[in-house]
This record gives structure tokens, sequence and C-alpha cells, in this order.
């Protein structure tokens, strides 16, 4: 997979929203075993310090946990996943709103119209 980053944000933080994506969609399953700092290093063509700031970033929000001598795994806390998709969601679902308030459009023309989409 081919990944650009954005030069505004922090590449450590893409790479930690890339990851939470994964996880919260189910591309990476509770419990799973994920890639080494190296194979993600490869992966996302940067630096490995950067990949270990990510997983750092990771782990201290409890997505990800560490088991000695065998590497890194995404959490079998459910709700803790929960909470992050509900999290996600609610920003991007914002974010949207403020675009469409931006272009002139209230939140009740909004879900009008996306009742009206087929």
């Amino acid at each position: 997979m081919n990944y650009t980053f954005n030069n505004d944000v922090p590449i450590y933080l893409q790479i930690v929203d890339i990851i939470t994506s994964d996880i919260v969609s189910g591309k990476i399953a509770p419990g799973e075993k994920i890639p080494s700092v190296r194979d993600y290093a490869v992966l996302f063509k940067a630096n490995p310090n950067t990949v270990c700031k990510s997983l750092a970033v990771l782990e201290d929000n409890h997505l990800i946990y560490t088991e000695r001598t065998n590497g890194k795994f995404v959490t079998c806390d459910l709700d803790v996943i929960k909470s992050y998709k509900e999290k996600i969601f609610n920003e991007k679902v914002n974010d949207f709103l403020i675009e469409m308030s931006n272009l002139g459009y209230s939140k009740e023309e909004v879900v009008k119209r996306i009742m009206e989409v087929k």
C-alpha cells in the first residue's frame, strides 16, 4: 500500500490515525499481533523512530499492548475499540457538518439531503 502524508500534520500522528482506523474497522482483529516497527517503517516509508513514537501513542491510548519478547498486540478490550470508533465517527460527522454550514446548509437541510441520497 502506498501512503501519502500531509505536511500539515506530524507523520507519527497520521500513522496513529491509520493504525487506529485499521483497529476500529476490524482490519486488525482484537488480540491480533501487529507488524513490527521495522515492518511498519517499510510499509509507511517512515523512520523507525517515527513508527515507535506512533506505537507509543497507541499503547498510551490502550489500543495496543506489548507482550515482552512476543511483540505488540491489539487490545482485546472491545469497549476501548468501540469508544475510539465512536470518537472517530463523531469527529468526522462534526467536521462534515461544519463544512456544510460554511456552504450555507443547516443541519436539518443536511440530514434531509442525506435521506434523499440513494
